[in-house]
């Protein structure tokens, strides 16, 4: 049975709307930077402290201090951390042992006259610094607010309201100009004159090639030599002038890097930049605001949201914006496990790189995590569960099922990890949203 109450992780007073327990209905006006919570008191599998060694989220994983890189892991004869987790089953990590680490890192960096003490983005370490960013950022130059459909088939398979939030409805047909065009939209008049540069495997590289039309700069655009002819077609008719280098993304990125140095150009960074992650933090923005709209003057209110993660930019923006809003909404990552930088990143407690990944959902399939982003999921990410190649494949039909849409690997595996975690742990009854985060499917 799913527990009836929900505490908050900050002592946070809940009440059920027109209970009669006595304590105040509106009793959250006396509680500094405070708004209503849901409706709804119910834990979502015991507020996700179902653990295969009975730990919740802020736990440290049952693997000892001394890890190591991955590819010491493995010549140790050691597996990754994330082949111990279950189907469905998010990953454990020690929140505060991250946290500490990142305030110790950054007193060193101080100390030592780092150029983090003058950093034009300062704004990034501020309590409120993402939710303000968030709620300014320029995204709708460029993109629409996208449709938060009921899934009726999945709903009844999971015997749960399940909803999807269709980024796949943009025009390039991924969430990523949201944050391209806030990053580029912050630069300045020289920069844009000088022009920009990105590295990516498809989608990022559109959302660069549109915003540099709209703002009128030039974009060279750096492609992995294995991305979809569908992509790199996309990309050319948008504008951008594409260079395909490299046998995988971190190939890529390493010419990138290099050739913007070398020419003066601005890197525009697919996910490790706080004006990238703003940007996407917006989808967390109308999710909310839809969800409000969809249940007003109903015993309904929203439990969970499933992310997927490759970097982790649209992670790191949705659940920071979330948390500090409704800190009761349970917001989960989404990797496919032969490509779980994230998780293992999490488990570790630093950021690690994988030895190798799985190219299947190639829009996620990246070996390391970012730094910005991997400070932010560790601070307001509720885990990461990972998903099988079969497990997206069932996913993307469930969804055509649904919306008669086909999505790209990278995009469902939101959903497949919704299904596998409503499986795991029983979730009924819940109401449940997976963000459907592209198709540029070849």
């Amino acid at each position: 049975a799913m527990a009836t109450s929900m505490a908050t992780a900050r002592g946070r007073v809940s009440c059920r709307r027109g209970g009669g327990s006595g304590r105040a209905p509106l009793g959250w006006r006396l509680q500094a930077g405070r708004r209503p919570s849901s409706a709804r008191a119910g834990s979502l599998a015991e507020d996700s402290k179902v653990r295969r060694d009975g730990r919740g989220t802020d736990s440290a994983p049952p693997h000892g201090d001394d890890v190591g890189t991955v590819g010491e892991q493995h010549k140790k004869g050691q597996d990754l951390l994330v082949s111990s987790l279950r189907r469905g089953e998010p990953c454990a990590f020690d929140r505060n042992l991250i946290i500490a680490k990142e305030h110790e890192r950054r007193i060193l960096a101080q100390e030592d006259g780092a150029a983090e003490a003058k950093d034009p983005m300062g704004w990034r370490h501020e309590v409120s610094g993402y939710l303000k960013q968030t709620l300014v950022a320029r995204v709708y130059d460029v993109a629409e607010e996208s449709d938060l459909q009921k899934a009726e088939w999945l709903s009844a398979q999971t015997k749960n309201t399940v909803f999807l939030k269709r980024e796949d409805q943009q025009r390039v047909f991924s969430f990523k100009l949201r944050g391209a065009f806030n990053k580029m939209a912050n630069l300045t008049s020289d920069e844009l004159k000088r022009g920009v540069i990105c590295s990516s495997a498809g989608n990022h590289a559109q959302g660069v090639a549109l915003s540099a039309s709209r703002l009128g700069c030039k974009a060279t655009i750096c492609m992995p030599l294995i991305t979809p002819d569908i992509k790199v077609e996309a990309v050319k008719k948008l504008g951008g002038n594409v260079v395909l280098v490299g046998e995988n993304y971190d190939e890529c990125q390493a010419y990138a890097i290099k050739t913007a140095q070398e020419q003066g150009l601005s890197y525009i960074h697919p996910f490790d930049d706080p004006y990238v992650i703003a940007g996407q933090g917006t989808v967390g923005v109308e999710i909310l605001r839809q969800c409000s709209i969809d249940f007003v003057n109903q015993d309904s209110d929203l439990d969970a949201i499933f992310v997927p993660v490759g970097g982790g930019g649209l992670l790191a923006g949705v659940s920071t914006y979330i948390k500090q809003v409704r800190p009761d909404v349970k917001v989960f990552g989404v990797e496919p496990l032969g490509a779980a930088c994230m998780t293992e990143a999490l488990m570790r407690g630093e950021i690690c790189t994988l030895p190798s990944v799985d190219a299947f959902a190639d829009g996620v399939a990246v070996k390391t995590a970012g730094t910005e982003t991997f400070r932010l999921i560790s601070s307001f990410c509720d885990g990461i569960i990972t998903v099988t190649t079969e497990e997206i494949c069932a996913a993307i039909k469930d969804v055509f099922k649904d919306t008669r849409s086909i999505l790209e690997p990278a995009g469902a595996v939101s959903v497949a990890g919704m299904k596998a975690y409503c499986k795991l742990h029983g979730v009924q009854d819940k109401v449940l949203v997976a963000v459907t985060s592209g198709a540029n499917m070849n």
